[in-house]
């Protein structure tokens, strides 16, 4: 065995893992895994509280809590990991660093003194900063998709960048589909990161004043405020697209969109939800219909091409093809999607 190896076993830094989403799962996961080979120990898992969901309103953990409890870690459900008695807790085990993933709450400065607070957001930033990057970066159509890792900051992801991982987007992939490959994407740099603040932190023997340097060592460099675009939160309001708008645009739009809230839509009246799309690259189709005219093989026009559709749901149905959907209904070629944003309250398309 390596003294390196040696050294990390008999000193290993503590740990807390901040996070409450499906995203921080397999980071948290691989540093669970790797935790001997890392150096460190995880003294405790914060997250959100339970909330009640389903229609008898069961109280549901978070994604974390339940990985957490399944895992036999040490949970800190709070509703504010900046109250006293919280802080307390989390302080409490001799905590040297903070790895916060899909957290969904600010951390103040007296949670932050002496701790080197390190999150992994879900877009190559400064682009994308805030709560919906995923889904914001997809429905802009980005080539570039990844991950950062930062230092947590007084503004809101904006800290010092450590580390990135990039991918390209695949055709008709949604966000859910996207959230799950850049959670994965996420890991090997969070680690190496935790790595390097463990490694350093071990050669000051853990001492509380470390942290601040282990943060320095990493290096890093600083956001380019001019280049910063915003990952507003979505709502049910953003459940359209326009079909006015070029077929790269309105693909992007609704898988960026899915599964929730999706695109809300009617075909001559009935009302269903768009939930995904490619650019229809086949060939061999006409193009020339009105925006949002159904053509053949389950093609839509748009302003400029055309989309295959290739998932729409009814009220209480699975999704299906639109094709398929068209097939039950004895519907055809000519009809017209129709979505409007709720701004639009008049006739015609948004």
């Amino acid at each position: 065995m390596k003294s390196g190896s040696l050294g990390a076993e008999a000193n290993p830094i503590a740990v807390a893992l901040f996070g409450s989403g499906q995203f921080a799962i397999a980071p948290f996961e691989a540093i669970r895994l790797r935790s001997q080979e890392l150096g460190v120990r995880i003294a405790c898992v914060v997250t959100q509280p339970d909330r009640k969901a389903g229609r008898g309103q069961a109280s549901q953990a978070t994604a974390v809590g339940a990985w957490a409890i399944a895992k036999g870690l040490t949970l800190i459900r709070t509703a504010d990991a900046n109250d006293p008695r919280a802080r307390e807790a989390i302080r409490g085990g001799g905590v040297l660093i903070f790895v916060v993933v899909a957290f969904g709450q600010r951390l103040g400065d007296d949670l932050l003194q002496d701790i080197a607070a390190v999150n992994l957001h879900g877009s190559i930033l400064p682009a994308w900063r805030g709560a919906a990057p995923i889904q914001r970066s997809l429905m802009a159509g980005d080539a570039r998709l990844g991950v950062s890792v930062i230092e947590v900051a007084p503004r809101m992801d904006g800290g010092r960048i450590f580390a990135t991982a990039e991918t390209e987007p695949i055709a008709g992939e949604i966000a859910a589909e996207l959230h799950d490959r850049l959670s994965a994407l996420g890991v090997a740099p969070l680690v190496e990161v935790v790595a390097k603040l463990a490694a350093f932190m071990r050669r000051d023997e853990g001492e509380r004043g470390c942290a601040r340097g282990a943060i320095e060592s990493l290096g890093g460099r600083v956001q380019d405020e001019s280049a910063v675009t915003r990952a507003k939160k979505l709502a049910r309001a953003d459940a359209w697209v326009d079909f006015t708008a070029t077929a790269r645009e309105v693909a992007a739009r609704i898988n960026g969109l899915s599964p929730w809230p999706g695109v809300d839509a009617t075909i001559l009246g009935s009302p269903l939800r768009v939930l995904r799309a490619r650019v229809d690259e086949r060939g061999g189709i006409e193009s020339t219909g009105t925006p949002g005219e159904v053509l053949a093989q389950g093609s839509v026009a748009c302003g400029v091409g055309c989309v295959e559709i290739l998932e729409v749901q009814a009220p209480g149905g699975r999704p299906v093809v639109l094709s398929a959907y068209l097939n039950g209904r004895r519907l055809g070629c000519g009809v017209r999607i129709e979505s409007r944003s709720p701004a639009a309250n008049r006739g015609g398309q948004l």
